[in-house]
């Protein structure tokens, strides 16, 4: 408790439980209020949106080739705590998780079902599906936490700066006190609503998945409930007890997952797709990345891109923070290659092994995948497997991997949280308080479940778009001022 910052903390706890009881205590028109609100953000805030998530892309790249490339986070004779393989695998349960599970299915043919551009080409559809979803879950998205992680990072290793977001910020924000509790405050609700948002998918997909595979029916604020529970004893345990290990046990589990799809389903067809998936997104990558559907009347967007780069920025300061503290002793060009590059290139795989399998089932006639989507996106992925031979098992493995996801994210989310509410905030493991971190691991199952309750997933996308584009701005303001000071400390 001594390192416990009470100002942040408790403002950040009554702040957000206050939004979770009005919101609790006035679903219809919470709901009604989050439907206008993405609508009015969307329609008036999306070419902003669109232009800072390629600024963080062209950011990101450039800092890998500049004269920069070469310093080392923590200096010159720093070594990295952990090992390549373990690295990789944290950061990516930490920065994914649920979402590619929840949208592995139904993000392709989400768009193949709801792009307003499609034509009468089913092939052409097909393709240019995939290359949206690997717009909605690449580089994009990577960018965000490579920028942010490397703020963190390179302020708390090689400046000695707490690890919280007012310290990226230069000194004149640090030492006004006000403005930077302000801003760590935005972080932490940023931080537990970015969260919350995949918690929510990930309990929705458990429901889904429990009632179309075992014909079980169990409410969505028991099954949070239950994740929390395991989350609150992860978060006992530490970082390397707790999510080093969850995180491996993760990676085990996703790659003979993905590697049994590829295999049992039409590999020759995955194959020849995911080359040329790759070479319609680096072909369109430009005019995709700037579309803003400033000539079509729909309203795509609101649901798909906006929505995706958003709920990107949430989540910078849980991912980026926690990122930043696992890579000790990597030099800038590595960081953002196995931060940008390396989990890109792993979603880009993962979408398009359960992407293309369900592209085959609609090119084939064989499965009205699309009408299962469109119906509940959270059996998507459950309705593929009923195509393939041991579905059952395919179901079961995903169910567990859902749940090991769901508990790395509540355990890395409190943990984050903690941090950023401490008063040095300079180690994850040892430093955040005890309390502060179950109470950070109880109110993200608390949001969940409220927002899920308030409206369901338009209510979570919402949310994340609120507090998403507030925190990007922050983000933009810290790379400045990181690069000012990589540039300052070269030329000393």
């Amino acid at each position: 408790m001594n390192n416990l910052n009470k100002p942040r903390f408790l403002l950040s706890v009554l702040f957000l439980s206050t939004i979770t009881a009005i919101v609790f205590t006035n679903l219809e028109s919470s709901s009604h209020f989050f439907k206008s609100t993405q609508i009015a953000i969307s329609e008036s805030l999306g070419w902003f949106i669109i232009l800072t998530a390629n600024g963080f892309l062209i950011f990101s790249t450039y800092l890998a080739f500049t004269r920069f490339k070469n310093i080392r986070l923590g200096g010159a004779n720093a070594v990295p705590a952990y090992s390549y393989s373990n690295w990789i695998a944290m950061l990516f349960s930490a920065g994914l998780g649920i979402g590619l599970l929840f949208y592995g299915v139904a993000e392709p043919i989400g768009n193949l079902n709801d792009y307003p551009e499609m034509t009468d080409d089913l092939s052409y559809n097909a393709g240019k599906a995939l290359s949206l979803t690997n717009l909605h879950w690449g580089l994009h998205g990577w960018a965000v936490y490579a920028a942010l992680g490397l703020c963190f990072a390179f302020a708390s290793y090689n400046r000695n700066k707490a690890f919280r977001v007012s310290s990226l910020l230069g000194s004149s924000v640090e030492e006004n006190k006000p403005l930077a509790a302000l801003i760590d405050i935005i972080a932490i609700l940023t931080t537990i609503i970015g969260i919350a948002t995949s918690l929510g998918l990930g309990a929705s997909q458990i429901n889904g998945g429990l009632d179309y595979v075992f014909d079980i029916k169990i409410n969505e604020f028991i099954i949070i409930i239950f994740i929390t529970l395991l989350g609150l004893i992860s978060v006992c345990l530490g970082l390397d007890n707790g999510i080093k290990r969850l995180s491996q046990i993760n990676m085990v589990i996703a790659i003979s997952l993905v590697a049994g799809v590829l295999l049992i389903g039409p590999t020759v067809f995955i194959l020849n797709a995911m080359v040329q998936n790759a070479g319609l997104y680096i072909n369109e990558i430009l005019s995709l990345s700037t579309w803003t559907e400033a000539y079509n009347d729909s309203i795509y967007q609101n649901g798909y891109t906006l929505f995706y780069f958003t709920w990107w920025f949430a989540w910078a300061p849980f991912v980026s923070l926690f990122i930043a503290r696992i890579s000790y002793g990597r030099t800038i060009k590595e960081f953002i290659i196995g931060v940008l590059f390396v989990p890109s290139l792993i979603v880009f795989i993962w979408m398009g092994i359960f992407g293309n399998s369900a592209m085959y089932l609609i090119i084939n006639n064989i499965s009205d995948i699309g009408g299962a989507v469109s119906q509940n996106a959270s059996t998507a992925l459950f309705a593929l497997y009923d195509t393939m031979s041991f579905s059952f098992g395919f179901s079961l493995i995903s169910l567990i991997l859902i749940v090991t996801f769901f508990v790395t994210s509540s355990d890395s989310g409190a943990l984050v949280a903690s941090m950023l509410s401490s008063k040095k905030g300079a180690d994850i493991d040892g430093d955040s308080p005890l309390i502060s971190r179950i109470t950070w691991a109880i109110l993200l199952g608390l949001v969940a479940a409220v927002l899920l309750k308030a409206g369901g997933l338009g209510a979570l996308q919402t949310a994340v778009v609120i507090f998403g584009i507030p925190f990007s701005i922050i983000t933009a303001f810290a790379c400045r001022e990181l690069y000012r000071t990589l540039k300052d400390e070269s030329q000393n």
